[in-house]
């Protein structure tokens, strides 16, 4: 691992309550291009990555498929928005761990599935200035 833990902010991620409006808007008014999309049931979401220009950056927009779901609970409080922000790692064991030296909490003990396959961890708001955080570990095939 290099020495230093993020090597890229991966995305930003925006709450949405209407994933295929959010995707025609970014597509229509932003020129971005749709790059991903999938449901991850575990985290409760139908996402889409939009490509910000050719930067590797994407912007996550995320839609609830539950009332229950966090991205739903987030909606309710906080309406539409940025909900996380996340940074790319090259070991996301290592940087977990690391993180984990210095004081700071992830909110998983293990990595879990994220976009494309990725590995995916957050650091506590609490303990990030008030900013859900998420580490992506991109899968082997680079996404």
């Amino acid at each position: 691992m290099s020495t230093d833990l993020f090597t890229h902010i991966d995305h930003v991620g925006v709450a949405v309550p209407d994933l295929d409006a959010a995707i025609a808007f970014y597509r229509d008014t932003y020129g971005m291009e749709l790059a991903h999309e999938e449901v991850n049931e575990e985290q409760g979401v139908r996402e889409a990555m939009m490509k910000v220009g050719s930067s590797g950056s994407c912007i996550q927009l995320l839609a609830p498929l539950t009332p229950e779901s966090t991205i739903a609970k987030f909606l309710d409080r906080n309406g539409s928005g940025i909900q996380q922000l996340a940074y790319r790692v090259e070991d996301i064991d290592a940087v977990g761990a690391t993180l984990r030296e210095r004081g700071l909490r992830l909110l998983y003990d293990t990595p879990k599935g994220g976009t494309a396959g990725s590995r995916v961890n957050f650091i506590h708001p609490k303990d990030a200035g008030g900013i859900l955080v998420e580490l992506v570990e991109p899968s082997a095939d680079g996404h």
